[in-house]
């Protein structure tokens, strides 16, 4: 009898499903996260009577044949990077990315990472930095007697120091696109690597076509949707108690077949 193993490969499928579930609800309110979603393929099939084999010395041929499926895997899980409501903040140095794009950091290690979260801030020289203190490329660097800090939609930065009266452009954000990016690898901290998966940056500046553009004073929240993760969180759970009960009538019919005399 299979039906031990392939109900806990449905009860393994439905345990990583709830951590998955379990993982976007914790980051409800985490800037920029973007949702994932797990995908199930089933197994490979025990062939009892193969499909189009010959049923009879005369060529008949099997129509259906007898298939025994051995449960459920893993396929992929993947990241749903729909766009996340943008919110107010009446920070200077917060941006939002209205449409694609990615903001550019720079590692401590000298490596590109990338991210949606734009809750910027100032380092002690003035350069706009993450709240881990990595650099935002292009480097950017707002002087000491800066008074006041514009940033277009176009990612231009311009700055009014006092007693002149025209603003000085210090810098201009620059977006990076990918192919795939739902290929991107996430390392924590909103920030993700390029991979072979999501193909190379394609970098430009706001506003340019198949880019978004920058909205300052605004963040964007996680794309989660707490009533869709909890309808879900309820489906998978039902789904493993559905796959427990399957081991436990399968263990009542072993005990059956063990006490027959």
């Amino acid at each position: 009898m299979k039906a031990l193993s392939i109900a806990s490969t449905g009860m393994l499928a439905q345990q990583m499903n709830v951590e998955v579930i379990s993982n976007n609800i914790a980051n409800l309110n985490t800037t920029g996260y973007k949702r994932q979603r797990a995908e199930f393929q089933d197994l490979l099939y025990q062939n009892v009577e193969r499909v189009g084999a010959n049923s009879s010395d005369t060529g008949t041929v099997a129509p259906s044949g007898i298939q025994i499926g051995v449960g459920v895997k893993a396929g992929a899980v993947y990241r749903i990077t729909e766009q996340g409501n943008l919110v107010s903040t009446d920070n200077t140095y917060d941006l939002a990315v209205n449409g694609r794009g990615f903001f550019r950091v720079q590692l401590p290690s000298g490596e590109d990472a990338f991210t949606r979260a734009g809750s910027f801030q100032l380092s002690p020289t003035g350069q706009i930095v993450t709240p881990e203190g990595f650099i935002v490329q292009p480097n950017i660097t707002v002087p000491e007697d800066a008074v006041d800090v514009a940033i277009n939609t176009q990612g231009e930065v311009q700055v009014k120091i006092a007693n002149q009266v025209d603003p000085q452009i210090v810098g201009r954000f620059e977006l990076s696109i990918f192919p795939n990016d739902a290929g991107l690898e996430g390392i924590g901290e909103n920030l993700f690597l390029e991979t072979p998966a999501s193909g190379g940056a394609n970098i430009g500046v706001p506003e340019d076509p198949g880019f978004g553009g920058i909205v300052q004073g605004f963040l964007e929240t996680s794309n989660v949707n707490a009533v869709t993760e909890i309808t879900s969180l309820i489906t998978a759970q039902r789904a493993y108690e559905m796959n427990s009960k399957v081991i436990s009538t399968a263990d009542e019919m072993m005990n059956v077949t063990n006490n027959l005399r």
